[in-house]
């Protein structure tokens, strides 16, 4: 399987962390580092003299500009780029605020090699990773919202098949076997 190479950005304002990720990153076929940035604003500096990432790694407690505001100039100015939120922070409130702003997927930084590296995978192959954490706050918000009545068009129109097939394709099932279980 010959495809080309993902390439990625890192905004975080722990060199070390940084320089660990761009390592490991390294080390999976198919993708290779453009850059690393200390926050937002060293994000969009690197801009002016590196190509466009096709993904960014994204933390959100940075100074200058911090994870929310960098996701919604990229919103802005690079739709293209693709977030994925690297965060010690699980709290519902940032995790949909994040989704919300653009990002693809949610990870915590104690996550395995295993789970970043599908992190990616998916969010290359399919545009989004969703995982347990997301999908829990994204259901607690829901439920939340319902019950507090504000309204939440497409979501609450989801029949019990769609949601069947979300929770599934929140495990670690592929496709084929959500197929399969579904029939």
């Amino acid at each position: 399987m010959n495809k080309s190479i993902t390439r990625i950005g890192l905004v975080d304002d722990h060199a070390l962390l940084r320089n660990g990720l761009a390592s490991l990153i390294q080390t999976f076929e198919g993708y290779s580092v453009l850059f690393e940035a200390d926050n937002g604003k060293d994000f969009i500096r690197q801009l002016q003299t590196h190509e466009v990432p096709d993904i960014i790694l994204l933390d959100v407690t940075m100074p200058e500009m911090n994870g929310f505001e960098t996701a919604a100039w990229i919103n802005k100015n690079a739709s293209s780029v693709k977030i994925l939120v690297l965060s010690m922070m699980d709290n519902d409130e940032v995790v949909i605020s994040m989704i919300k702003e653009g990002a693809r997927g949610y990870i915590l930084k104690d996550s395995k090699p295993a789970v970043f590296k599908q992190a990616l995978d998916n969010i290359r192959d399919t545009g989004f990773y969703m995982n347990e954490l997301v999908s829990n706050k994204m259901l607690s918000y829901v439920k939340n919202h319902e019950s507090s009545g504000t309204a939440l068009p497409l979501i609450s129109q989801l029949t019990e098949r769609e949601i069947l097939f979300l929770q599934m394709a929140c495990t670690e099932m592929t496709y084929k076997e959500i197929a399969t279980a579904m029939q």
